[in-house]
């Protein structure tokens, strides 16, 4: 049997930068893409995903302990909740969420707009109210502030539009968005300050980068691409879309993804300075629509395809230290 032919956007010549990428304990399930993903506490938890074979989407979910470094299985969603894709998946208050995805056997033409809650005191999972926008899939979403936010995506057109949920009370309500149209975007949260970046938008890789704080509003910061007739961002190659990012010590890793060719590279992003940093790039094969977790002070990417093979590796991202191998 052929193996598939594994594509990789960068090159050795970047192993001299800070940082060292160290695979750990695979995950116990089904390789997969398109999975979601969401961290309670020093737990990471991955949820339904594309297993690619036989078109299989799936709805089980699984747990990695980041202090013991093992996985176990927990309850997949419910009879009732489709099988699914391309979601989006958050934890507020100890407790996680799911909504929206793809699956063509269900929603309007394979969109979907439920929400589930998932309890892992009870290990189990409950349907919450409906996601009020649009069914949608490639949608980006994020927690902050105690309530949770999903928009964007995909519904046959390109989104912009942005909703809040309160766990309180189980609602939702529309609020203002200032960022442009754009599907797989990629989100992370740093001091209670959301911040989106990446996506595409009609085959156009966008360079806009944006914050949401609550109390504030949106705010742009710098573009990541070399749009300004200053040297900071020279070496600028950010953008792309199915990128997935982590947080370690108050400072954002955006990882893998893609833009025209799979991507490996990884840049550290300073919210003090509004700058990024090209740091080493991931170890593992070069992936797009893997998922990532972090407690904070370690994070982690997992699963994704490159072409039509899919991954159950999970790899951590010391970014303090050099890779001994490159010296």
């Amino acid at each position: 049997m052929a193996l598939p032919v594994l594509f990789s956007a960068c090159s050795d010549d970047d192993d001299d930068l800070i940082g060292l990428w160290t695979r750990v304990s695979d995950l116990d399930g089904l390789a997969r893409s398109d999975a979601s993903s969401f961290t309670i506490g020093n737990k990471g938890y991955i949820v339904c995903g594309f297993q690619g074979d036989n078109k299989d989407r799936l709805k089980d979910l699984w747990e990695y302990d980041m202090n013991g470094g093992y996985w176990t299985q927990k309850a997949s969603l419910p009879d009732e909740a489709p099988a699914r894709n391309s979601a989006v998946a958050f934890a507020i208050n100890d407790k996680g969420y799911l909504g929206t995805g793809y699956n063509p056997d269900e929603g309007d033409f394979g969109y979907l707009a439920d929400f589930w809650e998932y309890d892992p005191s009870t290990n189990q999972w409950s349907k919450k109210a409906d996601f009020p926008g649009t069914a949608r899939y490639g949608a980006v979403g994020f927690s902050v502030g105690g309530k949770g936010y999903i928009g964007s995506g995909y519904d046959g057109n390109y989104l912009k539009d942005f909703f809040e949920y309160n766990p309180n009370s189980n609602t939702w309500v529309q609020i203002n968005s200032s960022i442009n149209k754009r599907q797989n975007a990629t989100s992370f949260v740093i001091d209670d300050v959301a911040y989106i970046v990446c996506g595409i938008n009609n085959g156009t890789y966008l360079d806009e980068f944006w914050k949401f704080d609550p109390s504030e509003g949106w705010s742009r910061l710098r573009d990541i691409a070399n749009n300004s007739n200053e040297d900071y961002d020279d070496d600028y190659n950010i953008v792309g879309y199915n990128r997935v990012a982590f947080v370690i010590d108050g400072c954002a890793y955006v990882t893998c993804g893609e833009s025209g060719s799979i991507r490996s590279d990884t840049w550290k992003y300073y919210p003090s300075t509004d700058l990024w940093e090209n740091v080493a790039k991931f170890k593992g094969t070069a992936r797009t629509v893997a998922v990532s977790f972090s407690n904070g002070s370690k994070g982690y990417v997992a699963t994704g395809k490159n072409g039509t093979y899919r991954f159950d590796d999970v790899w951590t991202l010391d970014p303090y230290t050099y890779d001994d191998d490159d010296y």
